[in-house]
């Protein structure tokens, strides 16, 4: 594989781990629902969405992520993320993004990876893959 086909120095192999205000408006909040009832946030979601990110990047547990002034609580933030995991915010966000990139001719999936690496693990199992190692207790 060439390396001149692919953009240099752009960033191009790496997640986003904090969106600029002007990429939050115009890719990501139009597909983020919002609350019907009750009084704003006193947060933006931009940066409700940039502390999710956060989280997503990093791995840190929601109790242990770092609020800038306690402007929110990490449940405020994790109940944010859990409503719009739910409520299909994120699978249009993803759809929409891939999207764009159909109609923009901008989708190459030579360079998709699928990952198959989760397996089942079931209950009562006899015996493991693994010759010669018996998981049932004697």
């Amino acid at each position: 594989m060439k390396k001149e086909n692919y953009p240099q120095g752009v960033g191009w192999n790496k997640l986003p781990t904090k969106l600029s205000r002007a990429d939050f408006n115009r890719y990501v909040d139009p597909y983020l629902s919002s609350g019907k009832r009750g009084p704003d946030n006193k947060v933006s979601r931009y940066k409700i969405f940039n502390y999710i990110l956060f989280v997503l990047h990093t791995g840190i547990q929601w109790n242990k992520l770092p609020i800038f002034r306690h402007e929110i609580s990490w449940s405020g933030v994790y109940y944010h993320h859990n409503r719009w995991s739910k409520d299909g915010s994120y699978q249009n966000l993803f759809e929409s993004g891939v999207q764009e990139l159909l109609l923009g001719n901008k989708l190459d999936l030579s360079v998709i990876h699928g990952d198959g690496s989760n397996t089942v693990a079931k209950k009562g199992a006899m015996e493991s893959d693994t010759v010669d190692t018996n998981i049932r207790k004697v």
